[in-house]
């Protein structure tokens, strides 16, 4: 695919807060995603899928594990071929990013560095195929300032997004950003037009636009309150460019573009299952439009019976590399990379992130599990919502468990947190006060047992101990 000039900035440094314990110790962009990706791997290959080869990537909140990540594992070939971490320094002042539109201002000088004609500004914490060359052949064509990629939403979850009006060309009529009562799309009460946080302008347009904004004492300095409705204001032509209509090279003909903001444990967990689903809404086989990630040095899954015992079931299930499952049951469910599941055990509607051990006849159902987990023989979780309430801090109203990084469970009894997971979860304002309603029916271990290791030992044949 032919290359474009157009410098890509993608906003990384959100905390997400509404993921709770996902989030309290990694950006939101560098949550794991699907066993085996993590969320920023989405933004990124749509990029490079489209021929995009200068791309800067903000971060600000928590970045270690993703700043690694990247660092690790995206590296573009060429003089002018680039990813690059532009972390927040403060070159406007004493202050962190006060905002989206304050985190392009105070990058201001990469895009001056770029001489570039256009700037794409993406969202780095959705999980999405989108092939942006087709949006920006539409805002040449449209002579745009600024192009919002739009997509339509029940009415009842728009209140979450910037809501659009438009005109029958397309061209953006009225904005309010999160409004408490949305105005729906014309002919369809239940459905509403909103942003999807993918912006693109032209650079003169956008850094014309950041100056005064910046200028402005009285502005919380973000694209969706202060921005846009400023752009609208002043009759600068605002296109929404309909994602509905974008075609990602060799997805089947007549599917639909699949897009989710998955800001809540709920979404988080559906686009997962999207995945694993028996026709993937989220196709990630396709080859001509490859997800790309880390390439781990681990050997194929296996899956293997322990003799005297039960056969291995699995159904409408992934299992990631490294893995093992052992005459245990998997339903539903998603299992990350170097995992293992020991005999007897059953899981349905499960997640875990990677590194989990899964003790045997441990019954697990709808349980999210990022790394490390650590489940003892015999544990149930996610059978007994009441019971369930009382023992774990984390648990959404539809019933979900989610047990933070390298938490231990016992078979019965309260449940241990790592030295450091546990500190951060008291103290993080998303999550301390789930950890104050347990009243202290909970452990830390000491801060030698950190969350990047399992809490016990995996004594296997089929593993080293």
């Amino acid at each position: 695919m032919p290359q474009t000039r157009t410098v890509v900035m993608v906003m990384a440094g959100g905390k997400g807060s509404r993921l709770g314990p996902l989030t309290c110790h990694r950006a939101k962009p560098g949550v794991p995603f699907a066993g085996r990706y993590r969320i920023i791997d989405f933004v990124l290959s749509n990029f490079v899928n489209s021929g995009y080869r200068r791309i800067y990537v903000l971060t600000q909140y928590m970045a270690s594990s993703l700043i690694k990540h990247i660092n690790r594992n995206w590296h573009l070939g060429g003089l002018d071929h680039y990813i690059e971490i532009a972390p927040a320094q403060m070159r406007m002042g004493s202050h962190w990013y006060r905002g989206t539109a304050d985190a392009i201002t105070q990058n201001m000088n990469l895009i001056l560095d770029a001489r570039a004609d256009h700037v794409a500004v993406f969202g780095g914490d959705h999980v999405y195929k989108f092939d942006v060359r087709q949006m920006e052949e539409f805002h040449k064509a449209v002579s745009a300032d600024l192009s919002i990629a739009a997509c339509p939403v029940p009415i009842e979850e728009a209140s979450s997004f910037g809501v659009i009006q438009v005109d029958a060309e397309g061209r953006i009529i009225g904005f309010q950003e999160k409004p408490a009562n949305p105005a729906p799309i014309p002919g369809r009460p239940g459905t509403c037009l909103v942003s999807m946080g993918n912006y693109l302008f032209g650079a003169k347009v956008l850094m014309d636009a950041l100056i005064d904004d910046a200028a402005d004492e009285a502005s919380s300095h973000d694209f969706g309150n202060d921005v846009i409705p400023r752009m609208l204001a002043e009759g600068k032509r605002l296109y929404a460019y309909d994602f509905g209509k974008n075609v990602v090279s060799g997805e089947p003909d007549g599917s639909t573009p699949y897009w989710r903001d998955v800001g809540t444990v709920e979404s988080y967990v559906a686009a997962n299952m999207d995945v694993r689903s028996p026709v993937p809404t989220l196709n990630l086989y396709n080859r001509r439009w490859r997800i790309r990630s880390a390439q781990r040095d681990y050997p194929p899954a296996r899956f293997t019976r322990e003799a005297g015992a039960g056969e291995v079931a699995v159904d409408d299930s992934l299992v990631c590399e490294g893995s093992i499952v052992v005459s245990a049951t998997l339903e539903r469910t998603l299992l990350g990379y170097d995992s293992y599941v020991h005999v007897g055990a059953n899981m349905r509607d499960c997640i875990t992130l990677s590194g989990c051990n899964i003790g045997a006849r441990a019954d697990l159902r709808n349980v999210l599990l990022d790394k490390n987990c650590d489940i003892a023989p015999g544990a149930r979780i996610g059978l007994d919502p009441e019971e369930d309430r009382r023992r774990f801090p984390f648990v959404t109203a539809g019933g979900i468990v989610v047990l933070p990084k390298g938490t231990y469970v016992p078979a019965s009894g309260p449940v241990e947190f790592a030295g450091d997971m546990g500190t951060m979860l008291e103290n993080d304002p998303a999550t301390k006060d789930a950890m104050a309603a347990l009243d202290g029916n909970y452990r830390k271990s000491d801060r030698r047992r950190h969350s990047y290791e399992s809490s016990g030992p995996r004594y296997s044949k089929y593993r080293a101990p």
